[in-house]
């Protein structure tokens, strides 16, 4: 049976990215067939093949198995704002249907399928629908990215507590270390320790820019992940 995670933030820049493709290569390294799946990303570029958004084409190059972007990001928005808005702009209606379609595609073919949400877990997708009412009618498992920074313990335990009233697992949770380590760094983590009832994969270092195309797995431990 192919396991699935979906991946959120406890706000947008998080780094819910890297994160990611830290869990593709700690998965990948361990044997597991991985597909990287962002079905809806905003804030992206026009190129020689379309438009392409930066973060899909990261867990693109971080996926084991050979993936079309399409596969990767079936919706793409160029401008950098929330999705909801740009879809009903463009008339572009975010399917729920056609998003578990992909799923369902990619499940055919990895073991091991790691989903990337938009924004934090209630980024809206419509008037009346939000990326968590898909997590929760595909029932995947929940791994919370925390950027660790002033304000991140408040935001981590709202989340946490939101995914959980939701009725999905809390599969683990991941520190990254957004800005570099303050003062009272290692204050925050340990009450994210203690505060957060899953299990800790990790953290991962302040590395600059350009951190999804470096060796990231080795900082994340999955034998707790649920």
């Amino acid at each position: 049976m192919t396991k699935r995670y979906f991946v959120t933030g406890t706000d947008t820049e998080v780094g819910k990215t890297v994160a990611s493709c830290a869990l593709l290569q700690a998965a990948t390294q361990r044997g597991y067939r991985t597909a990287g799946f962002k079905p809806v990303a905003s804030g992206s570029e026009r190129t020689p093949d379309g438009i392409r958004n930066g973060d899909a084409l990261a867990l693109q190059r971080n996926s084991s198995v050979a993936l079309a972007y399409e596969q990767v990001n079936p919706y793409v928005f160029e401008e950098p704002t929330s999705p909801h808005i740009l879809s009903a702009e463009l008339g572009v209606p975010l399917d729920f249907t056609a998003m578990s379609h992909g799923l369902r595609e990619l499940e055919r073919q990895a073991d091991w399928v790691l989903v990337e949400g938009a924004g934090g877990w209630f980024t809206p997708l419509s008037a009346s629908q939000t990326f968590a009412d898909w997590a929760v009618s595909e029932q995947l498992p929940v791994i919370l990215v925390v950027g660790v920074k002033l304000g991140c313990i408040n935001h981590a335990m709202l989340t946490a507590q939101a995914v959980r009233s939701a009725g999905l697992p809390l599969a683990g949770w991941i520190a990254n270390d957004v800005v570099a380590q303050g003062k009272r760094h290692a204050e925050y983590l340990t009450t994210l320790r203690q505060k957060i009832d899953a299990p800790f994969l990790g953290e991962i270092p302040w590395l600059g820019g350009e951190a999804e195309q470096q060796d990231v797995g080795r900082y994340l431990q999955l034998d707790g992940l649920r």
